[in-house]
């Protein structure tokens, strides 16, 4: 009895903990060689994060990415989740209302009104992206702190702009990372 018993654990172990995962790990590989590879952005030969995960901005000179989220640090993919705040939530409230001061803080003069993605988190807490909104929004920030025009600020959000999924999934957006280091750039 013993000995069927361990042929078949060895057996399961080998095809599904050793053949799928390689055969799975393969397909992903030629098929999708920038998503396997973790979407990683190199910068003068040394990775500076990846496409799909967002990083902190806090320097006003920078685009601002949507609240992490996640603890104890901010974008940590391996506390990924949302805050689950519901609307009614004193904490949500509290935490919104301290997001809209930093952003006043920061652009006193703004009166326009903060689009709804900078002050709430997504639902992973990692979101890498912000609405074409929200980043017209920070545009005379940025320009004004880099000592550049905000038409050149306003070109580089259009030039990285994506569009809807398959044309219709989703909103027009922009990746904050890819953003700030093709302003990085252009300062040079």
């Amino acid at each position: 009895m013993l000995r069927p018993a361990l042929v078949l654990f060895a057996a399961l172990t080998l095809v599904c903990g050793v053949l799928y995962p390689v055969v799975v790990t393969g397909i992903g590989k030629l098929a999708f060689p920038d998503q396997a590879a973790g979407s990683l952005i190199v910068k003068d030969g040394k990775v500076v994060g990846s496409r799909l995960i967002g990083q902190e901005f806090s320097d006003p000179k920078y685009f601002w990415g949507r609240v992490s989220a996640t603890s104890p640090m901010p974008y940590n993919a391996t506390s990924s989740g949302g805050s689950n705040f519901g609307p009614s939530n004193p904490a949500l409230m509290d935490e919104i209302k301290g997001r809209i001061a930093a952003l006043k803080a920061a652009d006193p003069g703004n009166t326009k009104a903060i689009p709804v993605d900078l002050v709430t988190s997504s639902g992973s807490g990692l979101d890498p992206e912000i609405s074409l909104a929200a980043a017209y929004y920070q545009a005379d920030r940025v320009a004004r702190e880099r000592k550049v025009s905000v038409d050149a600020v306003r070109g580089e959000i259009n030039a990285h702009q994506m569009v809807r999924y398959f044309g219709f999934f989703g909103e027009p957006r922009v990746n904050v990372l890819e953003l700030n280091l093709a302003l990085d750039k252009l300062a040079k």
